[in-house]
Formats: structure tokens, sequence, C-alpha cells
């Protein structure tokens, strides 16, 4: 479940499918997402008064589709997502993951302490993902790292999101392997190193990244 990969000229920006600590002093905000996540409403049966201004019934139905689509469960939207975050909070890290997945979208709808409805929930994406990749989803560490290589919703911190991608690049996350493999590339987050660098996107490559395989051929027309 992928959120953006690196490549040494440029981020993109995907569709989701699919995480070095700093001063003891300052602690992580995704510890604290992973224990305080704020109250949440969703787009389920029926959509928040905000999002149906302007918008005929139709409309509002094909919104409600596009924001909780139905599968061949027997589940209604609301009956769906209340599954799942069941799931999550009983300690699924797929569910995790994917709730993580959800707010990082805004699939799944915050209100902040004013009562305002969120576009995104960065802080409650980094709580859940921090929690499934704490059971090691490789997934949940990919993007909880692109979280921290960010600064989205969690302190930007280079060097726990080289930690985090190099976690899952471990279980073949193809996309982390890319990821760690330009950290290399360029010092950041790690020590500067070419070797690793070239030995992470042939791992990548094997699998078919087209990213590493590009990063690959810059690395053999530079001469290095």
């Amino acid at each position: 479940m992928n959120i953006r990969i690196f490549t040494l000229l440029v981020l993109i920006l995907l569709m989701v499918a699919g995480c070095g600590d700093e001063s003891s002093t300052r602690e992580s905000a995704a510890e604290k997402s992973s224990t305080v996540l704020p109250p949440e409403i969703t787009t389920l049966s029926e959509l928040p008064s905000v999002l149906r201004e302007g918008l005929t019934s139709e409309e509002q139905t094909e919104l409600l589709k596009k924001i909780m689509p139905s599968a061949d469960d027997g589940l209604t939207p609301e009956e769906r997502f209340l599954k799942l975050r069941e799931e999550a909070e009983a300690g699924d890290a797929e569910a995790q993951n994917a709730m993580g997945t959800l707010f990082y979208t805004g699939d799944a709808i915050s209100r902040d302490e004013t009562g305002k409805i969120k576009d995104h929930d960065l802080e409650a994406a980094a709580g859940w993902f921090f929690r499934a990749a704490e059971q090691g989803h490789a997934g949940a560490q990919f993007n909880l790292g692109l979280l921290f290589a960010e600064g989205q919703g969690v302190p930007q911190d280079s060097a726990k999101a080289a930690e985090l991608f190099t976690k899952s690049a471990e279980q073949g996350n193809v996309d982390a392997q890319n990821n760690i493999g330009v950290m290399y590339l360029i010092g950041e987050g790690v020590e500067k190193d070419t070797e690793k660098a070239i030995a992470w996107f042939e791992k990548a490559a094997a699998q078919g990244n087209e990213d590493a395989q590009e990063n690959l051929k810059a690395i053999r027309n530079t001469g290095n």
C-alpha cells in the first residue's frame, strides 16, 4: 500500500493501494497518535452537511460511492467501515494499515478541536500506521516512513524514515527498497554509500521496479 515513492530527480505521487531517533526530549507524534486518536466521523450512510451542500441527490450518491465504495460482502458502507475499525482496534495489522490509508486519503474524516471537518487527518493516519508498523507490517512501515520523510503528521525525521524503509525493504517491499537506495545514494538519513544504494536498487529492479531501474541507469551513466 504505497503512498509515495522517491526517485533520483522527482517525487511521484501515487494513489494509495497498499515507516534515527532525534532528541530524547521530543516525543514522537506517531507515538502520541498511536494511543490517542481524535474523534472521527465518516461519510457512511449519510454524508456530512458540509459535503452535501450544492449537490443533487444523485451527486451525493456518487460521492458516497467514491468515498466508501461498495464490495460484494453484503455490508452497507457504514457496516464495512465499522467492521474495519473494530478489526483495527482489536490489533489486526492489515486493518490498521487500511485505516491509516483512509485517513491519509481523506476517505475517513475527522474533526479538529473546533469541530471543523479536516480534508485529511495525517496525525490519525500516522497513528494507525504506527500501530501496524510496530507489528512488522511492511506496508505500514513503508507508509509511516514516507510520513517521517515528508514531515506529514509527524516531525520530519530522515533517520527514522530510513530505519522504517529498511525494515520494509528487508521484507521485500519494492518501493521501500528503491527509497532506501535513494537515501544511501544521497546520504539522507544514513551515511552516503553508493554500493549499498546500488545493492538496494538492484533488489528493487529485479522485482520490476522501473524507478530503481532508472536509478541504476543514472548511476552507471555518471560512471559511479
